[in-house]
């Protein structure tokens, strides 16, 4: 009966040795096989689907302005690099990329809604439903009698929410917030499109809402007494405890013959 006799260690490591490298150099030529393959003309980006908000650009004006600046192929492409391409587009706010087999991308946008203008007169930013701040053409906007609201950048949300939450207590007496202002010490301010001023004091949305519930209740009425209407208000101040101070066009407390001497 014949015995096998084990083969040396050191032979035995050779063969260890040269089966790792048979292994590795099969792996090196399937990658750079694939990786071939990955860059085939074949597989390049040629279609692009838009689905979602698209009322400001259709899908042609997209191909057009996105593929030539999309890097790689199916297989290749940084689809996060691809979204933040999507997402650099005036009036888009986010976008959603997907490849799908072989060569196409499916992109689902969402467009900023604007609300209101931002920031001083004449500055074209603008404010959309979340609350955030961003640039567009503002020739493109659908209605152009949007509110300006202002204050510090990163408080655009709240002063977005003031407005939402003031404009029916005033709308009540047919009167619009065409200007709401937080300003640097915490105070608010708003034009209404009479043309009046109205100091609203600092505070919470509740503290804001009492006052001005107690000017409109009781506005009407103050006015008609100098036979003047609301819409006649120069100026109104809500920062008293027990009360407000108004300014009529045309009304003076001064006494006349008095200001005739002066």
């Amino acid at each position: 009966m014949s015995q096998t006799t084990p083969l040396p260690m050191d032979v035995r490591l050779m063969h260890a040795v040269a089966s790792l490298l048979f292994a590795a150099a099969a792996l090196a030529g399937l990658s750079a096989l694939l990786a071939w393959g990955a860059r085939l003309p074949a597989f390049a980006i040629r279609e692009v689907r838009v689905t979602g908000d698209v009322s400001h650009y259709n899908a042609i004006t997209l191909r057009a302005n996105v593929i030539p600046r999309l890097q790689g192929t199916f297989f290749t492409l940084d689809v996060a690099a691809a979204r933040q391409v999507f997402e650099t587009i005036p009036w888009v706010r986010q976008a959603i990329v997907r490849r799908e087999f072989p060569n196409r991308l499916n992109v689902q946008l969402q467009e900023h809604q604007a609300l209101a203008f931002w920031g001083p007169e004449g500055s074209s930013s603008m404010v959309n439903s979340f609350g955030e701040v961003f640039d567009a053409n503002v020739g493109e906007l659908e209605q152009d009698n949007l509110p300006r609201l202002s204050g510090p950048h990163d408080q655009s949300a709240r002063v977005l929410a003031m407005q939402q939450t003031l404009q029916p207590l005033f709308a009540r007496l047919d009167m619009t917030i065409n200007a709401l202002e937080l300003t640097p010490r915490g105070g608010w301010r708003a034009q209404l499109d009479t043309g009046t001023e109205v100091e609203l004091g600092s505070g919470e949305a509740p503290e804001l809402v009492a006052r001005a519930e107690r000017f409109l209740a009781t506005v009407t009425q103050v006015t008609a007494r100098y036979q003047r209407r609301p819409e006649q208000l120069a100026s109104v101040d809500l920062r008293h405890t027990d009360g407000y101070a108004m300014r009529l066009e045309g009304v003076t407390t001064l006494d006349s013959t008095a200001s005739k001497q002066q």
